[in-house]
């Protein structure tokens, strides 16, 4: 009943929102002698504040459709190369260019869509030619396609390394840092040609034992058995995927909003004063990055629940218990590959130390084959996104790839 329920409500305020834009717009219509006091404009930017927090939202799209290189403004066009039931390979083709690193961005499968990396995205295109991966939302996948867990998600990723050849990169964005660092181990010990020449991880959980966070203890203070039983729904009807066992985008949505409630309230109370004062350009900004933050999409059941049990509860990979489908995942395996682990210093999603600790466990790889990189000041979102990404970050990445490619 859970997500029928959400499902009405959100039709509820779907109606609302669209009312609500409908009385903003009369309020703000110049032929409306209302519009020119100021009781008119506050109820106007009211309204239209209530609209955009209650307005359904789909997949967003990445909208990048050109770069600068060497000061050349450069078509952009979107390419699927791979698709698969539950995701494919996206690249971000730059007209007339050639050569330059292959780099795999993989997304994180956490509620969002891959959108929300559109500046990650966008700040490598110059330098890389850029992959990423297109995961699909959970409730649009038929249940005959079968279920997607942990040991699926590292096989998409071998499979998507495949596809682009030997000699690229992978860059691993917070949740997949640990099935792309379990890809990298399979694909060393197998020598296989196409594995990763570089592999960085922002922000990943590779040991959540290192500085716990609000993310990590909730994961880890309550049994597997009341996950199970309690955020998990069934897909209704309306939806190509009815039937199939998910974990709600809208659950995650409401984690992550409730975990920062106050800063997401007073950046709608910023983006009223904005509209108040007419200024539409800094509450657009704002919009933006609300409209791809709420855009949510669904996990597979499976995928979910063995996330939380090898990731946050066993502690497999860096316990070195951590098996893909029967096989050990060895982090000895790895000889060759060169890693580089980011952390931000205010990252409340992923405590320091957590994705330090890939580069521990590595023990066969040469000391010049590491890095770590703690960006100071920085967030868990201004890792992979904002201005600290595009100037302090990104450069340490290229540097990474170039010195490796």
């Amino acid at each position: 009943m859970l997500y029928d329920a959400y499902e009405f409500q959100r039709s509820l305020l779907a109606g609302a929102s669209a009312m609500a834009n409908l009385g903003a717009g009369m309020l703000q219509n110049p032929a409306n002698p209302f519009a020119y006091f100021g009781g008119g404009q506050v109820m106007a930017s009211a309204l239209e504040v209530f609209a955009h927090a209650a307005a359904a939202r789909g997949k967003p799209a990445f909208g990048l459709d050109h770069t600068i290189i060497d000061g050349r403004d450069v078509p952009v066009r979107e390419e699927v190369v791979l698709r698969l039931p539950f995701g494919q390979l996206k690249r971000f083709v730059r007209e007339g260019v050639e050569g330059g690193p292959r780099l795999l961005i993989v997304a994180p499968m956490s509620g969002h869509f891959a959108t929300l990396l559109r500046g990650t995205v966008e700040r490598m295109l110059p330098f890389a030619d850029v992959y990423i991966t297109d995961w699909r939302d959970a409730k649009m996948v038929p249940v005959e396609h079968g279920s997607f867990d942990l040991d699926d998600y590292v096989d998409y990723l071998v499979a998507f390394l495949e596809k682009i050849g030997p000699g690229a990169h992978m860059l691993a964005v917070c949740q997949p840092s640990v099935p792309s660092y379990a890809a990298a181990c399979l694909m060393s010990a197998n020598n296989h040609p196409c594995r990763p020449r570089t592999l960085t991880m922002m922000g990943g959980p590779i040991d959540t034992r290192e500085a716990p966070t609000a993310v990590n203890t909730l994961a880890t203070e309550r049994p597997h058995a009341w996950f199970e039983q309690n955020v998990i729904a069934t897909v209704p009807n309306s939806y190509p995927g009815a039937g199939r066992r998910v974990y709600p985008g809208f659950l995650q949505l409401t984690g992550f909003m409730t975990m920062n409630l106050g800063n997401h309230m007073m950046s709608h109370w910023e983006m009223f004063k904005h509209l108040v004062r007419g200024d539409g350009e800094s509450a657009d900004a704002t919009k933006e990055f609300y409209d791809e933050y709420r855009s949510v999409c669904d996990m597979t059941a499976e995928y979910y629940l063995q996330t939380i049990d090898q990731v946050f509860q066993a502690h497999a990979l860096p316990r070195g218990v951590m098996t893909h489908r029967g096989r050990a995942v060895d982090p000895a395996a790895i000889t060759d590959i060169g890693i580089l682990a980011i952390e931000g210093e205010r990252d409340d999603i992923s405590g320091l130390g957590q994705t330090r600790a890939a580069l521990t466990i590595a023990t066969s790889l040469p000391a010049e084959k590491k890095r770590y990189y703690m960006a100071e000041g920085v967030g868990h979102y201004g890792i992979f996104n904002g201005s600290k990404w595009r100037d302090r970050i990104a450069p340490v990445v290229e540097e990474w790839i170039a010195a490796h490619d």
